[in-house]
């Protein structure tokens, strides 16, 4: 059977309680969007497989509790993270500072070098903005992070953010994929000299390249 993707990275959302952060797993993963609020209680995860730069990549997306009490828990999870979704709500002015706090945590907790995007959720409800676009855009670039508006209601930049995370993620290990394909390279090439060696000599089979 073949194998159904080439890497698997994780992905975490992160971000106050409310700020949508289920919606925005639950629009990308299967299309879905749920009005009504139901807290994340501790953490909860969905997969995804999507095609980057001709790479299958596998994504575990982790959503995790945005109330205080279960910091302790969720923490945990960023080790683990390849790439961070920081998540605030444009109609809430607080959870837009709290973004600070946010950092921090993935600064102290999250492995070097993990990719990190800013998303002012909720773009559709322009009548209750809180957060004007530039100043998302203002903090995404004071952070060194790529910047998105996005709403789970209409479906706005989903697609877009989740596989811009996977990209940068898939950039930041290339050296490392890299050599997992150069590897697996070596080893076809060497099963095959293995199985040429048995056989009678004859016109030369042509190699093939894969990466499973």
């Amino acid at each position: 059977m073949a194998k159904q993707y080439d890497v698997l990275f994780r992905l975490l959302l992160i971000g106050d309680s409310g700020v949508g952060k289920t919606c925005l797993l639950c629009r990308f993963t299967d299309n879905e969007f749920h009005s009504s609020h139901i807290s994340t209680i501790g953490v909860d995860f969905k997969m995804k497989t999507i095609e980057v730069d001709g790479i299958k990549v596998r994504i575990q997306i982790w959503d995790t509790a945005g109330q205080e009490r279960y910091q302790t828990i969720t923490k945990q999870y960023y080790r683990r993270a390849q790439g961070i979704f920081l998540v605030y709500d444009i109609s809430s002015e607080r959870s837009y500072q709290h973004i600070m706090k946010w950092v921090s945590d993935v600064d102290e907790y999250a492995p070097e070098g993990v990719q990190k995007i800013l998303i002012g959720n909720k773009a559709d409800e322009e009548q209750k903005r809180q957060v004007g676009r530039e100043q998302g855009q203002q903090l995404a670039k004071e952070y060194g992070m790529d910047f998105y508006e996005t709403s789970a209601c209409t479906n706005l930049n989903i697609k877009e953010s989740f596989t811009r995370l996977t990209e940068l993620v898939l950039q930041a290990h290339r050296k490392e994929l890299d050599g997992l394909r150069t590897h697996a390279s070596n080893e076809l090439a060497l099963a095959e000299l293995e199985e040429e060696e048995g056989k009678p000599e004859g016109p030369a089979n042509s190699s093939k390249t894969c990466w499973c």
